[in-house]
């Protein structure tokens, strides 16, 4: 399952410039999903992370990994119409900077979901390197 930005957007609530993902380029609902972020210069974070040098916050990257995870939970037939929100980070791991021009690569597997709780195992890459890993805890709500 392929999805563009308009079709994204009709899953999650967030919006400019706080909309962390491009595209969903593979997905199987519930289960797996691989979201693109196109990095930009043009990002309004960069004007104070950091105006001498510009690298994308590591907080942006899990939130666009929690973003690929809620487009794919919410993709379930049963999880139509709820909004995730965040219950925790299990853990976070930083590897690499992510600058303007780096195409990240995000990947998220659903590891439990059960009743209105979900844990996530999710990666960043840019250039099949690792930038980030976490584990994620998602909470559904109405």
């Amino acid at each position: 399952m392929v999805l563009n930005s308009n079709q994204i957007q009709e899953i999650i609530p967030h919006r400019y410039p706080f909309l962390l993902v491009d595209q969903i380029i593979d997905m199987e609902p519930g289960k797996r999903a691989t979201g693109v972020k196109c990095v930009s210069t043009n990002e309004m974070y960069f004007v104070g992370h950091f105006p001498q040098e510009h690298v994308m916050p590591g907080v942006l990257i899990i939130e666009s990994i929690a973003q690929v995870g809620a487009i794919l939970m919410l993709s379930k037939e049963e999880n139509k119409g709820q909004i995730l929100y965040f219950g925790g980070i299990k853990s976070a791991k930083f590897k690499r900077k992510v600058v303007p021009g780096d195409k990240l690569i995000i990947e998220v597997e659903i590891l439990k979901d059960r009743g209105s709780v979900g844990l996530g195992k999710g990666r960043a890459m840019v250039d099949n390197e690792i930038a980030c890993e976490t584990e994620l805890i998602f909470v559904k709500g109405r």
